[in-house]
């Protein structure tokens, strides 16, 4: 299926790693133009090489951190200096850290929201522009599952990422007179690195070990398993192409099924 994602300009945030780096590689092999972003320049040459191994596509890099305004600022001058626009873009940044109430400080608040939320709003507010002049673009959003369903001992994602649902609800019918969809994936646990640190918190609080937390997680699941990055940047890929021409303002849960909600 010819998704009509090839020249595309996609710019995919915090994409050196993880599901980042598995939805630049996605929309890179269909032919799409990636940009990828990281803080670490190291991280970025590899990400880059993995990733045209696997496609045959180079991506364009950009040092930049999502959590800088002013790092956000000059990583669109450069893309607009390469390229012009920008009609794709995945809003992505590292998780805040898990803990309860009782463990974070107001400076530890603040960074969850300037992680998560505002580097959200920068990114759409720099992106926005070009896709309205264009009258075509895809928004989306890489939030959690705990937008739809609170996960124990992550207090900052729950409270923090839940925001950024309120925000690609308001403005999607704003973008919509402009055929700029937006929406949100809802991922629940999948096979990345962070997977090992988010299981040393049950596993301490509970008092076991790290491959029995592992195994509670995929009893919750119905499909009995985590999913993979692949399947992951599959959907996100779907998203953001011209197969999608009607789904807008929405939150896709990718969870095995493990949502116990309706709605």
């Amino acid at each position: 299926m010819d998704l009509g994602l090839k020249g595309k300009v996609a710019l995919v945030a915090a994409s050196t790693k993880g599901l980042g780096k598995a939805t630049a590689a996605a929309l890179a092999s269909e032919g799409a133009e990636v940009i990828i972003n990281g803080r670490d320049r190291q991280n970025i040459n590899d990400a880059a090489e993995e990733i045209k191994s696997r496609t045959g596509q180079s991506p364009f890099t950009v040092q930049a951190d999502v959590t800088k305004a002013e790092d956000i600022d000059r990583m669109f001058d450069e893309i607009a200096a390469r390229f012009g626009t920008v009609q794709i873009l995945v809003t992505n940044a590292g998780g805040p850290p898990a803990g309860g109430f009782d463990d974070f400080t107001d400076d530890q608040w603040m960074s969850a929201v300037e992680l998560n939320l505002m580097s959200t709003v920068r990114l759409i507010r720099k992106a926005a522009p070009f896709m309205k002049k264009e009258r075509w673009g895809r928004i989306v959003n890489i939030v959690s599952l705990t937008v739809k369903q609170p996960i124990d001992n992550l207090l900052l994602s729950n409270s923090v990422r839940t925001s950024i649902i309120g925000l690609a609800k308001s403005i999607s019918k704003d973008l919509a007179r402009d055929n700029v969809l937006v929406n949100n994936i809802a991922p629940y646990y999948v096979s990345t690195k962070r997977i090992d640190y988010l299981m040393e918190q049950p596993a301490t609080r509970l008092g076991i070990t790290k491959e029995v937390a592992m195994k509670n997680i995929v009893n919750e699941i119905p499909l009995g398993r985590l999913g993979t990055p692949e399947e992951f940047g599959n959907l996100v890929t779907f998203l953001c192409s011209d197969k999608n021409s009607y789904l807008t303002g929405s939150t896709i849960q990718f969870d095995g099924g493990a949502y116990k909600g309706i709605f």
